[in-house]
């Protein structure tokens, strides 16, 4: 019997988890001789454990979950069209129905001249599928030279060998040959812990103005594109400065330099727009989409390009693609997610209701002694820790211990929240009412007051000198 019920018992899963199976992003020593959480269902923005725990998910997955979990219609969607068409490819020629669907409704809801839609299974593969496109583009415009992309520090695009070169997430690179050449990184717009005495604003206009220290280097003539997400998201819920993207797009203009705009976090809801992009008013040739375009039901990502780069890329063969580009079941479930949140509202509820009660609830926890600010972004935030908050202070001893110890008080207290380093993240279903808001509040409350205990019992409250 291949099939594992629920009924056998938490520590003999985690023993059959711990012989076979291999963690992203995970030690798995550490991990086996802690036992791995189980979870066994999910409804709304609640998870149940294999203990029958009920864990508040304020990180939505892994951003994900934008219309919370167990919603009926999408199994009943996908049921359906595994009935009717479970897979076909959309090479040699061919398309089918929800491929065409959904290219259509994405074409519909993103801005500008984006009407063109190459599908993926994963942001990390479209990212892929960006580099390929934006060397293409150039190559078949009689300029292949014009092939380096230019990315920031502490951005996240995925993991793959391409998408994770694109990123700047330096333990990354660390492993397996990371960054391939062609890619280089700029310094991030974190003004909270990188600003020093500067304003926001003067701080945004800097760091904006080392990409065309960057291109000017390179040669304008070299450089292919700058992708970027419009909020950090992995990075720390990074909201920029609001000089930055301004500056950062006529920066491309002037140099002829494509723009890339990850929306994969930020995509379809979680700024209370559909797009970052629109949030931030950036105007990008390309959108890097996947995770709340199916709210994580299926897997499925894309990017979403301009009419130009379409048209350059379609007088050509593109030889690049993947054997789920499309698939028609994580197709159909994509356009059901899309239903949901255009029927129901719910970016509107973001907008007047659920961001605004979560704005209210930051700010309680920003009164908190660890607190040293809030970032935030619609339903995106984070809170940095600090021992000194007038000065922004870094803690001493090593970067995220701090954010660590948070961590583990927040599943204790049955709350998923995240850490980045020593900043606490959150990034909770789009659907989370004002009275779950409340709920978050005291179980964050009470992470962060048994945090404060533990670093006042065990003399860590210092600041780095």
């Amino acid at each position: 019997m291949s099939q594992i019920t629920n009924h056998l018992p938490t520590a003999e899963l985690q023993a059959l988890d711990a012989a076979h199976h291999l963690h992203p992003f995970t030690t798995g020593k550490d991990l086996a001789a802690k036992g791995a959480r189980v979870i066994t269902r999910a409804k709304g923005i609640f998870l149940t454990d294999s203990e029958g725990n009920e864990i508040l998910d304020a990180m939505a997955g892994l951003w994900c979950v934008n219309i919370g979990y167990g919603r009926p219609e999408m199994g009943e969607v996908a049921a359906r069209q595994m009935s009717e068409l479970p897979y076909y490819n959309t090479f040699f020629q061919t398309t089918h129905v929800p491929g065409i669907a959904l290219a259509r409704e994405l074409a519909a809801l993103a801005p500008g001249n984006l009407n063109h839609v190459f599908f993926a299974g994963s942001g990390s593969e479209a990212n892929d599928t960006n580099l390929r496109m934006v060397r293409t583009y150039w190559a078949e415009k009689g300029q292949p030279q014009k092939s380096h992309v230019i990315s920031r520090k502490n951005g996240y695009h995925g993991s793959s060998m391409g998408s994770g070169s694109l990123g700047g997430m330096s333990y990354m690179h660390a492993q397996g040959g990371m960054p391939i050449p062609g890619i280089h990184h700029i310094e991030q717009p974190d003004w909270w812990a990188e600003g020093g005495d500067q304003s926001p604003e003067e701080f945004g206009l800097a760091r904006a103005r080392l990409l065309e220290e960057k291109i000017e280097e390179l040669g304008a003539e070299n450089v292919a594109a700058f992708i970027a997400e419009p909020v950090q998201g992995a990075g720390g819920v990074i909201v920029p400065p609001s000089t930055y993207w301004p500056e950062i797009q006529r920066i491309c203009r002037k140099h002829d330099v494509l723009l890339i705009a990850d929306e994969v976090i930020c995509g379809f809801g979680r700024t209370g727009n559909w797009f970052g992009s629109e949030t931030l008013e950036i105007t990008p040739d390309i959108m890097t989409v996947a995770k709340g375009l199916s709210s994580g039901y299926a897997p499925i990502g894309g990017s979403i390009v301009s009419d130009e780069i379409a048209e350059v890329i379609n007088a050509t063969e593109f030889n690049h693609g993947y054997t789920y580009s499309g698939h028609p079941v994580c197709a159909a479930v994509a356009l059901e997610n899309l239903r949901i949140l255009k029927e129901e509202n719910v970016l509107t509820h973001v907008r007047e209701v659920a961001a605004p009660a979560l704005g209210r609830a930051l700010e309680t926890l920003n009164e908190h002694p660890l607190v040293g600010g809030v970032n935030v972004s619609g339903m995106m935030a984070s809170l940095p820790l600090t021992p000194h908050k007038e000065s922004r202070a870094k803690f001493a001893g090593n970067a995220g211990d701090v954010g660590y110890i948070c961590r583990e008080h927040c599943f204790a207290n049955n709350l998923v929240m995240r850490h980045v380093g020593d900043r606490m993240i959150i990034s909770p279903p789009l659907v989370i009412t004002p009275e779950e808001i409340e709920v978050f509040t005291k179980r964050a409350q009470a992470a962060l007051d048994a945090t404060y205990r533990d670093l006042k019992e065990k003399d860590l409250l210092k600041a780095a000198s």
